[in-house]
């Protein structure tokens, strides 16, 4: 059987998930309604409810291993409540400190800046102008622990509005559209 590659666009508001198990997730938007699957695809990591971007799926259990399990870049591109300090940029770069399964967890230290251009994001409605400045950070990790970029920004005193996974190693979003969906071939695998 020959695999099959896909990246998409994981629009606001749905689970990485094809198939729902959990009563109280009834009415949750699943990935399977975006576009019609490969059977045995799946996500290859997560992003959570209310994140978007990038996500890759695939048919092959070896090449999600590898992305999840290898020190593999993952870069988000994050509006946070406020005006980031140069001071809380060295913070996150550094590592901080986040709760992980009721354990204190220092992140591993990881590339963090400004975002200037956000001329490539989808614009979405986040909330109005009056509620406050707000700022974008691009922030490169190469873990990925639970809800982690939005505990990081949440810990240096910046909650995270609006967070948008561009990158996925040597994959891009590039200016795809929320639910596209673009069969792919592995560039780094095999």
């Amino acid at each position: 059987m020959k695999h099959k590659y896909y990246k998409i666009y994981k629009p606001y508001g749905y689970l990485s998930q094809f198939v729902n198990h959990q009563n109280k997730r009834r009415k949750k938007k699943l990935l399977s309604e975006l576009h019609e699957f490969t059977e045995n695809v799946m996500a290859v990591g997560r992003l959570d409810e209310k994140s978007e971007g990038l996500l890759l799926l695939t048919t092959d259990g070896k090449f999600s291993n590898y992305i999840t399990s290898s020190k593999i870049e993952k870069e988000y591109h994050v509006m946070v409540d406020g005006i980031v300090t140069p001071k809380s940029i060295i913070e996150l770069q550094s590592g901080v400190d986040i709760s992980v399964e009721g354990k204190i967890y220092k992140t591993k230290p990881c590339k963090a800046e400004l975002l200037a251009d956000t001329s490539h994001i989808v614009e979405r409605f986040v909330r109005a102008e009056k509620h406050g400045p707000t700022s974008w950070l691009t922030i490169t990790l190469t873990e990925g622990k639970f809800r982690q970029v939005r505990k990081m920004t949440a810990k240096i005193g910046f909650p995270t509005l609006r967070l948008v996974r561009i990158r996925v190693g040597n994959y891009q979003l590039e200016r795809m559209k929320p639910a596209t969906v673009k069969e792919i071939n592995p560039t780094f695998f095999h």
